[in-house]
């Protein structure tokens, strides 16, 4: 079946709830013609938004995927339904033939073809129908039904001809919430229910982690599956059991990952938490369960002692088709103390800011061992071989051994990510008190060394949070550190320590200059080095 003869459904039933939160203000932005998307703002001075020249591949791809309906329809006004109704049919007249269809559109309209792009316009044209189709006439009625057949009909071709990655569950999800809610694509919807089912199974693992082990890819995906557990609810129907038991234990896993901020931990392209977004989700989470401490198929450890808190990655690299977001960050932790953050990752930039992508995903950006300012992961080296391979991950630490103590405060764990190219192994013990994390780091020589290779220096980082003061120790010992409440811990080591600059790119307002504490061994030596922290 050729895409532009899709089968348009009859009509749609039901629109699901977008739980995502909107701002009636930038209604009036919109309707002036100013588009801001990550930061990236575009004033179409009268011309369609989806012909003018775009600032940034992410820019487009948000202005694609019409997410931000959700902020006409909290204006709740004559004019913001004429609005969002006209720019969809804008975006049907312009964009609404797959490339394969119109070999002559524009890049920008290839982009709105991507697949995960499509996906989010169908949920949100879909959830947001109330407002595109009150007081419609007839003629824009069957645009709009015709364009919703045709993009359901591109990702059913796509999740046919082998659609990979994070795109393939967000589409076959997008397909069953159009098919659940509409009436005419009986056939569809039986399709669509298996994909979704077969993904959920493939990419949510037994403890609830996504497969590419980034956390914000749950906050995301919970976003879409709540409601369309809900959907199925309102149309009386039984949900695919492979939902209701993802949606379970994907909600633990958040806690697991959340700091007593409310914010989530910054592993493997994690950025900025959307605190509403987070505190919906966990309305969701009756909490009946017992806590998740050590998600062993996600690779994440959560050591708590009283207001005290370490989680540590301790997962190996994601399968290829999943690592794009991945960050060479094994071994490393997060440690916050009654909310306040005082140790952590670099965290990953928002998606305007891609020249910082790369740096942010090297193994010195996170707060672990670190062998010749090389990363335990090799990412995609070229930029023909990154185009090819998405910025995936090619080799990284794929056999750990992890041991969490019996009391829940200890771990110690090993990677191989450093085997292949030096012959070394990190192995890191950490235990937590109330008032101390201790730590102890060393290399282990693997199989026979090489006499013509001289020992490879190593060094711990310890990235702080930007809003943590750091100063040399009473009489010069240790490194104190001061979060803003004012209770101050000491860093100390039996190597020395000393400070020096980094960059916290997962700031709200975008990347922030913090500090760093940094312990060499310079000589390469195979000796253990441990080091503590503990409340001054």
């Amino acid at each position: 079946m050729a895409v532009w003869r899709a089968r348009a459904p009859e009509r749609l039933v039901i629109a699901p709830q977008d739980l995502r939160t909107a701002d009636p203000t930038i209604a009036d932005d919109i309707y002036g013609g100013y588009f801001v998307f990550y930061g990236k703002a575009v004033n179409t001075k009268g011309e369609s938004p989806f012909l003018v020249a775009s600032p940034a591949p992410a820019w487009t791809q948000a202005l694609m995927g019409f997410a931000w309906l959700r902020h006409l329809r909290a204006a709740e006004t004559a004019i913001a339904r004429a609005n969002a109704r006209a720019l969809v049919d804008d975006w049907i007249a312009l964009c609404g033939r797959p490339p394969a269809s119109d070999p002559g559109g524009r890049q920008a309209h290839e982009a709105g073809w991507d697949a995960a792009v499509t996906a989010r316009r169908l949920m949100s044209w879909i959830s947001q129908s109330p407002l595109i189709l009150e007081g419609a006439d007839r003629p824009f009625y069957r645009r709009f039904m015709k364009s919703v057949g045709r993009q359901a009909a591109w990702l059913a071709l796509a999740l046919q001809g082998g659609l990979t990655g994070h795109a393939r569950l967000l589409a076959a999800v997008a397909l069953a919430e159009l098919t659940l809610c509409a009436d005419g694509l009986d056939a569809l919807r039986r399709r669509a229910q298996r994909y979704l089912a077969a993904e959920l199974d493939a990419q949510i693992l037994p403890d609830g982690g996504h497969i590419g082990r980034n956390p914000a890819a749950l906050v995301d995906l919970l976003l879409d599956l709540l409601p369309l557990r809900q959907a199925y609810a309102a149309r009386g129907q039984e949900p695919p059991q492979q939902l209701l038991n993802a949606v379970d234990r994907m909600l633990p896993m958040l806690r697991l990952l959340r700091h007593g901020d409310g914010a989530l931990a910054l592993f493997n392209g994690m950025g900025v938490t959307r605190p509403e977004a987070l505190a919906t989700l966990l309305a969701y989470d009756d909490g009946a369960g017992a806590g998740l401490a050590h998600a062993t198929h996600s690779g994440y450890l959560r050591l708590q002692a009283e207001d005290a808190l370490a989680i540590v990655d301790v997962g190996a690299a994601p399968p290829r088709d999943f690592s794009a977001e991945a960050h060479a960050g094994c071994l490393s932790f997060e440690f916050s103390v009654a909310g306040e953050r005082l140790i952590g990752n670099c965290g990953a930039p928002a998606p305007n800011r891609p020249a910082l992508r790369e740096a942010s995903r090297q193994t010195a950006a996170h707060s672990t061992l670190v062998v010749a300012d090389t990363s335990s992961c090799r990412f995609a080296p070229t930029t023909a071989l990154s185009a090819w391979l998405d910025a995936q991950i090619i080799a990284g630490p794929r056999r750990l051994e992890v041991e969490r103590g019996a009391d829940g405060r200890s771990m110690t764990a090993i990677h191989d990510g450093y085997v292949r190219r030096f012959g070394l192994r990190h192995r890191r013990r950490l235990a937590l008190t109330p008032d101390a994390l201790e730590g102890e780091d060393e290399l282990q020589r693997v199989g026979k060394p090489r006499t013509d290779a001289p020992p490879a220096p190593w060094a711990l980082r310890f990235h702080l949070h930007p809003a943590v003061t750091v100063a040399p120790g009473p009489d010069g010992y240790g490194v104190l550190l001061t979060p803003p409440s004012g209770a101050a811990w000491l860093f100390a080591c039996d190597v020395a320590a000393r400070i020096e600059e980094s960059v916290h790119f997962a700031a709200p307002d975008g990347p922030r200059p913090c500090a760093q504490i940094v312990v060499s061994v310079d000589d390469g030596a195979l000796r253990p080095v441990r080091w503590s922290l503990r409340r001054a």
